[in-house]
C-alpha cells in the first residue's frame, strides 16, 4: 500500500499553468517502481474521471479533453510522479486525485488538490 501526497493546486486565470506534484515519501523504491501512477480529477456534480497515468515503463495515457495540453512524467528516483498543465480551461476545474494501481489490482489514493482555473 502506497501512501500518496498531492501538491500544486491552485487558484489560475484560462490560459495560464500548473504543474501537480504526486510523492509516495514512505514508499520503498522497488516497490514504487512497479505501480502505474495516474491523476484523476473530480469536477462538483461530476463522476471522477482519469485525466492521465502513467505506467511502470513511463508508457503514458491521456484522456482526449487533456492531450497536447498536459504532460504526465515520472521520477521513479525521487517516487514522485507529475502532471504538467498548460493552456488551462475553465473545464479543468476540479479536485484533482493521485492513484497508485499495483499489479496485482491494488489502488491506493491520495487526499487530492483543488485547482480551480477561473477569470
Amino acid at each position: 500500500q502506497l501512501q500518496l501526497a498531492e501538491s500544486g493546486g491552485g487558484l489560475v486565470q484560462p490560459g495560464k499553468s500548473l504543474r501537480l506534484s504526486c510523492r509516495a515519501p514512505r514508499a520503498i523504491f522497488s516497490v514504487f517502481i512497479d505501480y502505474t501512477i495516474g491523476w484523476y480529477r473530480q469536477a462538483p456534480g461530476k463522476q471522477r474521471e482519469l485525466v492521465a497515468d502513467i505506467t511502470s515503463d513511463r508508457t503514458p495515457r491521456y484522456a482526449d479533453s487533456v492531450k497536447d495540453r498536459f504532460t504526465i512524467t515520472r521520477d521513479n528516483s525521487r517516487k514522485t510522479v507529475w502532471l504538467q498543465m498548460n493552456s488551462l480551461l475553465p473545464e479543468d476545474t476540479g479536485v484533482y486525485y493521485c492513484n497508485a494501481l499495483g499489479q496485482d489490482g491494488t489502488s491506493d489514493w491520495g487526499q487530492g488538490t483543488q485547482v480551480t482555473v477561473s477569470s
